[in-house]
């Protein structure tokens, strides 16, 4: 099996990651490999934060990985909170802290249009390539359901009653942004036709 190297230690992205690739790949995320880094996100958007995040594993180790960076654009909020979703309330945040931020913002619209965004970037041989996947949905009036992760409690995607923390991980699957890039990644892997390096964490 394949194993891929993600800049990642967010459990729950490596399980939905590991979900949309099934048995082709086993994702490695860095506590497994040994590496502990907290990676900075400086910059103002989602495809400089990704390409952060691998190119500082990439110059690390030497070794091809992968990144991701996500952020939820609402509309009226001129695309709020962006890339800043996971630091809406501040550094100290926590999810339901960010949820209570954004229903606040959002207030009574009536326009409550919103996107999730996931851009994936993969450093392969030292060269960077760049996938993105895009959920179009609406934000809830309230907090719903218990499963997933970040602001899943209030996103309800285009073509379903359920928000994603209402949904199995087999089911916000059938929407999921992350799993789109993630698919485009898989993809452009299997069309490159790899020769494997004899190293540990090799794509």
């Amino acid at each position: 099996m394949i194993e891929l190297l993600f800049a990642t230690n967010n459990a729950h992205k490596v399980a939905e990651v590991q979900a949309a690739v099934g048995d082709r790949f086993r994702i490695i995320p860095l506590k497994e490999a040994g590496i502990q880094i907290d990676i900075p996100e400086p910059h103002l958007t989602l495809e400089e934060n990704a390409l952060e995040k691998s190119m500082t594993i990439f110059n690390l180790t030497g070794k091809s990985c992968f990144s991701e960076d996500t952020g939820l654009e609402v509309e009226v909020l001129g695309g709020e909170p962006g890339v800043k979703s996971a630091r809406y309330a501040g550094e100290n945040r926590s999810d339901s802290e960010n949820i209570q931020k954004l229903l606040h913002n959002l207030g009574g619209q009536p326009n409550r249009a919103a996107r999730f965004r996931t851009i994936v970037s993969l450093l392969l041989d030292g060269k960077p390539y760049s996938f993105e996947g895009i959920c179009n949905g609406t934000i809830r009036q309230a907090p719903a359901g218990t499963q997933g992760f970040g602001y899943d409690p209030v996103f309800q995607p285009a073509g379903s009653a359920k928000t994603f923390a209402e949904m199995t991980i087999e089911e916000k699957g059938q929407y999921s942004h992350r799993k789109m890039a993630i698919s485009k990644l898989v993809a452009f892997l299997q069309q490159v036709n790899l020769s494997l390096p004899n190293d540990k964490y090799k794509i």
